[in-house]
C-alpha cells in the first residue's frame, strides 16, 4: 500500500477540523423540544386528562411543583418565554397590537434577540414553530402573515388567537386557509402532523429546536370528534374558594355576585369538561412525538419540556371563567421536563418561572448566558440534579389591566373601564385591575404580597402555608416590617433587568434592606405603574 504524500495527509487533517467543527458535529449537541399549550391550569386538575403525557414526560424526567409565570395572560406569557424577561422589560403588556403584542416595535426591539433567534444564528440550530405565536399575529398593521420573525428555518404560525377549525396558518410567510374537516384541519392534529413531517425530513447534521404551541384548553374548547363524550361526569372543583364571596380584596374581585346564578355555574362546568376533552388530542400529539423521536434514535438526545402560558380559574372568589388575576390558579402552570442527565420520576419544589425557559435552552446549547440581557436563570443545574444550587426565593408578577373607555354593552350600569363582562353582569378585568406583585417561597415563608394601581392603592397579602387558597387578605394584620421590606422589595424588581432581577429575596441570608429609603411614616408606599414602566 503506497504510502500518502505530505499534502494529503495535511488535506485529510484539514478535513477532519472541519467535521469535528461543521454542524455535523455539533449533531451530539442535546435537541429540544418545548410543547406550550394555551389557558392550561395547574391547581385545578388541568393535568388529570394527560396520562400519556404524564408518563412518557413527568415519569421519565422531573415536575417543577413551583412553576409560575409573570403575567397571567397569553400574549406578555409568551413573550417573557420568548425573550426570558419580565414584562416590564419586553413591554408587552396586553393582548392588543396597543399593549405591543407582536406590534412592530416588538418586532424591531424584542424579537432579532428572543432564544430562538440566538439559537438559530449563533449556536447552529435549525428551528421549527408551530401554533398559536402571539395573540395579535398577523393583524395587517403589523405586516400580515407574510411577517416571519427571525430565528425560525420552519414557520407555521396561527393567525391571531386559538382556534379549532376555520383559521389560517402563515406557512413560512404564505397564508394557508383551513377548514372544517376533522381529519384534515382539525389544528391540534394538524400541528402533530407537521411536527412529525419535520422530524422526517429535517437535516440530520445539525441539533433541531421544536416550539409547538397548541390551542387546547384555549376556548372555544371545540374537540376532536372522538372525544366530545369524554368526562361526561367531570365537574370543576369546589375547592375552599369556589363559589365564595371576595372579602378584603380588590373591588373588581368583590363585585363578582356570590353565591354565582346556576347559569353560570352549568356554564363553567361545561366549559372545564370541555377543556379536558380539547386537551386529550394534545395527548395523543405528545405519544406521537415521543415515538417519532425513539423510532429516529433522537429520544434520548433530547430535552422536552412541557408548560401553558397561564393559568384558569373556573368558579374561585365568584368568578366564572378566565385568568388575568395574581391568585395562584392563574400564576401557576405545569411544567414537566426530560432529557439527557435527568432521572426519571422526579419532583423538584424550586420556584421557577417561564423567563427561565430561555436561558435554559440557551445553556443546553451551550451558549454563553453573560451574552444576554435576560431575566430568567437556566434550569440545567436543577434539571441534572446538581447539589448544593444557589436559587432564586421570589419573583415578579406584574399585569395591566385591560377596559373599555365606555361602559361595556353587556354591563353599562358599571360605568366605564370594565371588560370581559359575563350576561349577569360579573367582569373579569378592568382598567385599573393593574398590579404587581412579589411572589416569595424561601425555607420559612411562602407568601405572595400585591400593591394595585388604583385610587385606594390597594394591598393584598396572603400567607400560603396557612391559606393555600388565599382566602384571608392580612395586609391589615402582617408585621409593619415585613410590609415595608416586600415594598421595597416590589420596587427593586419592578426597576430589575438581567442580573439584577436575580438579586436576594427578602428572607435570604444575603438580603440587604435600608430603611431610610422607605417613607415608613406613610405607611406602605406603592410604586405606581406607567405605560413606560411596563
Amino acid at each position: 500500500r503506497r504510502a500518502m504524500s505530505p499534502a494529503a495527509v495535511a488535506r485529510g487533517l484539514a478535513l477532519a477540523a472541519l467535521l469535528v467543527l461543521s454542524p455535523a458535529g455539533a449533531a451530539r449537541r442535546p435537541n429540544v423540544v418545548l410543547i406550550l399549550t394555551d389557558d392550561q391550569d395547574v391547581c385545578l386538575g388541568g393535568m388529570t386528562p394527560l396520562k400519556k403525557t404524564n408518563a412518557l414526560i413527568a415519569q421519565m424526567g422531573i415536575t417543577f411543583l413551583n412553576a409560575y409565570v409573570p403575567s397571567a395572560l397569553c400574549c406578555p406569557s409568551r413573550a417573557s418565554i420568548l425573550t426570558g424577561k419580565y414584562p416590564h422589560n419586553h413591554h408587552v403588556v396586553n393582548n392588543t397590537l396597543e399593549g405591543n403584542c407582536s406590534s412592530k416595535l416588538w418586532q424591531k426591539i424584542q424579537e432579532p434577540y428572543t432564544f430562538p433567534a440566538l439559537l438559530k444564528t449563533m449556536c447552529g440550530y435549525q428551528t421549527f414553530f408551530a401554533g398559536k405565536y402571539l395573540n395579535e399575529y398577523g393583524a395587517e398593521d403589523a405586516g400580515g402573515v407574510g411577517h416571519v420573525p427571525p430565528g425560525w428555518s420552519f414557520w407555521y404560525a396561527l393567525e391571531k388567537n386559538s382556534k379549532y377549525y376555520n383559521y389560517t396558518l402563515s406557512v413560512n410567510g404564505k397564508a394557508r386557509r383551513h377548514g372544517e374537516n376533522y381529519s384534515v384541519d382539525y389544528l391540534t392534529d394538524v400541528l402533530a402532523n407537521m411536527s412529525l413531517d419535520f422530524l422526517e425530513y429535517k437535516s440530520n447534521f445539525e441539533p433541531f429546536f421544536m416550539m409547538i404551541s397548541t390551542p387546547a384548553p384555549h376556548s372555544p374548547w371545540t374537540a376532536a370528534p372522538q372525544y366530545t363524550k369524554s368526562f361526561q361526569n367531570v365537574s370543576a372543583p369546589r375547592n375552599s374558594n369556589f363559589n365564595i364571596h371576595g372579602k378584603n380584596k380588590h373591588w373588581l374581585i368583590r363585585q363578582a355576585k356570590t353565591p354565582m346564578t346556576n347559569s353560570s355555574i352549568r356554564f363553567l362546568d361545561d366549559a372545564y369538561r370541555k377543556r379536558w376533552q380539547t386537551l386529550l388530542s394534545v395527548d395523543d400529539l405528545i405519544e406521537k412525538l415521543v415515538k417519532k423521536l425513539e423510532l429516529n434514535g433522537e429520544l434520548d438526545n433530547t430535552y422536552i419540556f412541557y408548560t401553558s402560558d397561564n393559568g384558569f380559574h373556573t368558579g374561585q372568589f365568584s368568578l366564572p371563567i378566565d385568568k388575568r388575576q395574581l391568585y395562584e390558579f392563574d400564576i401557576k402552570v405545569p411544567l414537566l421536563v426530560r432529557g439527557p442527565g435527568i432521572k426519571p420520576n422526579q419532583t423538584n419544589k424550586m420556584l421557577v418561572a417561564n423567563i427561565d425557559l430561555g436561558p435554559t435552552i440557551l445553556d443546553i446549547a451551550g451558549y454563553d448566558l453573560n451574552k444576554t440581557q435576560m431575566d430568567g436563570m437556566s434550569l440545567l443545574p436543577l434539571l441534572r440534579g446538581d447539589k448544593n444550587v444557589t436559587w432564586r426565593s421570589d419573583f415578579l408578577v406584574e399585569y395591566q389591566g385591560e377596559g373599555f373607555n365606555g361602559s361595556d354593552p353587556t354591563c353599562p350600569g358599571l360605568g366605564p373601564g370594565v371588560t370581559h363582562c359575563f350576561p349577569d353582569c360579573v367582569c373579569e378585568d378592568s382598567y385599573n385591575n393593574t398590579y404587581a406583585c412579589v411572589r416569595t417561597l424561601s425555607t420559612s415563608w411562602d407568601l405572595q404580597y400585591c400593591e394595585f394601581d388604583d385610587r385606594e392603592v390597594f394591598v393584598e397579602v396572603y400567607n400560603l402555608t396557612a391559606d393555600p387558597h388565599q382566602i384571608n387578605n392580612i395586609a391589615k394584620t402582617i408585621d409593619q416590617e415585613i410590609l415595608e421590606k416586600m415594598n421595597y422589595r416590589l420596587m427593586m424588581l419592578q426597576s430589575c433587568s438581567g442580573a439584577t432581577c436575580r438579586t436576594p429575596g427578602v428572607f435570604d441570608p444575603g438580603y440587604r434592606f435600608d430603611p431610610r429609603l422607605m417613607f415608613s411614616n406613610h405607611g406602605v408606599r406603592a410604586r405606581r405603574f406607567s405605560a413606560q414602566s411596563l
